[in-house]
């Protein structure tokens, strides 16, 4: 560099190290102004769109959460200093002492999504837990129809998610933990207009963090925390950014821009399914048969299906177990029919071309067993921040505690993967549905092989357990939920918010975001749709078992059962019957020929819904509602003898989807659960969805498939029939 240009540069840095007017980032599409003097955010504007984004500056833009659960504080005025950091990109420096907190603020070229990180030194006398940042507390709250989208297992959507804030209730705050229970590093806020907030982060190596939205009546409040290790470390660096910006559009909207970072992280790259190490048998599965206990309750009703049917049944075994149900984890073997009989069962589903999965919680273990003693499990259990376990009553019959182990040790690792081996090879089951899987649990044991607290030990330890088992045995693994960082590690995820009012009521809606990043890359399946009252397990106490077990459902929740086989369907996940029984062929025909319908369509159209990449529906598309009755069971209703609660709700009788095939070909999947028919209009630009041309278009039917019209001049315009309870693909191929 030339002396000349150095000593611009000083200067440069010189004043705005001192100015009091506000230092400025920006790339034509968004900037951020920051206070001279406290380094607070000024303004963040939106300048495509020519609007502010904050009501007011947000001040304090990181928040320290010390152990004791306190907040630190600054005793004086922090010195503040800015440097430039290359093209459209700041630091922010606030020293305290020998405390320094140095932000790193980044804009990319052209995207509206700006990038920030923090750095910390001389933390260690702080005490630290967590660390906020960035917190911005005063975006403007959005328009008419204001709506949050959470990249919960499915997605979550939460309509008006600022009603409730009151004199009484001033703030409404949603909270989530990643990796955990968002399956992606993905929140949306956005309204009516189309104005939308974009909050994420990058985090391609799995370390706890949390994301925040508060809700006030003049002010949206967003903030990240991260957990920080409970060590001597007197620095801290994020290894990942927070993301946050404006938008235009809705969350398919937010989920493409998210897709389009997604795609190109190891997690795609090392997906088994995308790879083709997804079992064959898993991939051409028609209908998963949830069904539980004994192996006459289980592969015998499967068999049953599989023969009416005519398609590929697989099985989602629960209670296969010796032990009792949530409690008597992890003495599973032998199962409780005894091993002759469970192997003989297993062998005859086999050669019937039903493969099965049997449930193994992925890191519970009772206290009350046998082997917590014996084998001192205690002492590789997860530890809270007072060194206490993770123990709670799953089991509300018994009361009995299951307490979480710790991943990262060898000790559960081995006795996990050991389990696994055994019921693959000694027992002939396909695999292994790892309950709680996509999970990620802070373990404070400083015995245990990892950091204390915060960090990425507990996804990468997953990692090395589901490894692990693949090198003993050809297993089949399953996980509870879904998120982005088990990609790599499972072969297919149980989504069950497709049937969310069952065991979650009628709060958020579900949405099919995650499908919408990531469909191509990951297998889903699962729900709670059924037609029976939920089973009891013959191990839990005689004075709590319902007289209605496993008995047909009133004709009043038959439309639920239509709408969760509809979701799945159009959604493109492998549809799944919870506690299915011979006898409901009888007791409810027009729900089993829907169940039957879908199954086949679905076969028929697997291009798109299995390997297709989930796209938008035509705005012509506007379902019909209809008030319908929505049941609230669970395995555990009972106790005190109402087992089904019900509210009245007014939902969609048509549900759809759209999908691209790798050839280019478009789809749209469409679902009538009415008892009567409908027309649906398709009415599109073939522009719109990266087609030019011509094309012919498709019906995908129970029946087959048949050519129903061309397109000529790119123009789409047709009218769709659906008869009732009725479910069809419509496809658009180029020419």
């Amino acid at each position: 560099m030339k002396k000349s240009a150095f000593v611009s540069l000083c200067a440069a840095l010189l004043s705005l190290a001192a100015q009091a007017g506000p230092v400025t980032v920006g790339n034509g599409i968004v900037s951020l102004s920051f206070d001279g003097e406290t380094g607070a955010l000024a303004s963040f504007r939106d300048e495509a769109a020519g609007r502010e984004l904050l009501t007011a500056p947000s001040r304090d833009l990181w928040t320290v959460v010390r152990r004791d659960g306190s907040f630190w504080h600054p005793e004086q005025p922090l010195q503040v200093s800015f440097t430039p950091s290359g093209d459209h990109a700041l630091n922010v420096c606030w020293t305290d002492g020998p405390t320094r907190f140095t932000a790193h603020i980044r804009l990319e070229e052209d995207s509206p999504l700006t990038y920030w990180s923090l750095s910390v030194e001389g933390l260690r006398p702080l005490q630290a837990q967590e660390i906020h940042f960035p917190v911005i507390s005063t975006f403007r709250p959005g328009g008419e129809g204001e709506q949050l989208a959470a990249s919960t297992w499915l997605g979550s959507l939460i309509r008006a998610p600022r009603s409730g804030v009151s004199a009484e209730k001033p703030r409404i705050a949603h909270a989530w933990r990643s990796p955990g229970n968002l399956s992606m590093q993905l929140v949306a806020l956005y309204d009516d207009a189309g104005h939308g907030l974009y909050f994420g982060s990058n985090d391609t190596l799995s370390f706890t963090k949390h994301t925040e939205i508060c809700f006030q009546a003049q002010a949206t409040d967003w903030r990240m925390g991260h957990a920080l290790p409970w060590d001597d470390a007197d620095t801290y660096r994020m290894p990942y950014e927070a993301v946050v910006g404006p938008f235009q559009g809705d969350w398919l909207q937010a989920a493409e821009m998210y897709r389009t970072w997604a795609i190109r992280q190891r997690w795609c790259r090392e997906s088994r399914f995308h790879q083709g190490l997804t079992p064959r048998w898993v991939r051409e599965t028609d209908l998963w048969i949830w069904n539980r206990g004994r192996s006459e309750n289980v592969l015998t009703e499967a068999a049953d299906m599989k023969r009416r049917t005519g398609r590929r049944v697989s099985v989602f075994w629960h209670w296969w177990h010796g032990c009792s149900y949530d409690e008597g984890f992890p003495e599973y073997i032998p199962p409780r029919e005894g091993r002759d009989s469970f192997v003989k069962a297993v062998r005859k589903a086999v050669r019937k071309g039903i493969h099965c999965l049997v449930y193994m919680n992925s890191f519970q273990w009772g206290n009350s067993t046998r082997s917590w003693k014996e084998e001192g499990a205690e002492r590789y259990a997860a530890r809270t921040g007072n060194g206490g376990l993770y123990s709670y009553a799953a089991n509300v019959f018994t009361g009995r505690q299951i307490t979480a182990m710790c991943m990262a040790t060898d000790f559960w690792r081995n006795r996990y993967a050991t389990l696994a081996d055994t019921v693959v090879n000694s027992y002939g089951v396909a695999g292994v549905y790892m309950d709680q899987a996509c999970t990620n649990m802070p373990c404070f044991a400083t015995d245990h092989p990892h950091r204390p607290g915060g960090g990425n030990y507990w996804a990468t330890s997953f990692r090395k357990l589901t490894d692990d088992i693949r090198s003993r045995c050809p297993a089949t693994l399953a996980g509870e939920g879904s998120g982005e960082d088990w990609i790599p590690a499972l072969d297919l995820f149980l989504t069950l918010e497709n049937s969310r009012e069952r065991y979650l009521g009628t709060g958020a809606e579900t949405i099919p975001l995650y499908q919408a990043v990531y469909h191509d890359y990951a297998v889903t399946y699962g729900s709670y749709s059924s037609l029976v009252y939920p089973p009891y397990d013959e191990m839990w106490p005689d004075e709590y078992r319902p007289e209605n077990r496993e008995k047909s459902l009133p004709a009043d929740f038959d439309m639920q059962f239509r709408m969760e086989q509809s979701r799945a369907f159009v959604w493109g996940m492998q549809p799944t019957l919870a506690n299915y029984h011979p006898f409901l062929w009888d007791e409810k025909p027009l729900e089993m020929a829907y169940l039957r319908r879908i199954v086949n369509v679905r076969r028929r159209a697997l291009k798109y819904l299995l390997h297709g990449v989930y796209t938008r529906v035509p705005a012509s598309v506007v379902s019909p509602t209809q008030e319908i009755d929505l049941s609230r069971i669970s395995i555990y209703a009972g106790r005190t003898g109402s087992t089904v609660s019900s509210e009245r709700r007014t939902v969609p009788t048509l549900y759809s989807g759209g999908w691209k095939a790798a050839d280019g070909s478009l789809a749209f999947s469409l679902a009538n659960i009415a008892d009567e028919g409908c027309t649906v209009p398709l009415r599109f630009d073939l522009a719109d969805y990266g087609l030019q041309g011509r094309c012919r278009i498709r019906v995908v039917t129970e029946k087959g498939c048949r050519k129903i019209g061309v397109c000529k001049d790119g123009k789409v315009s047709v009218e769709v029939p659906l008869g009732p309870r009725d479910a069809q693909v419509i496809v658009f191929e180029p020419r």
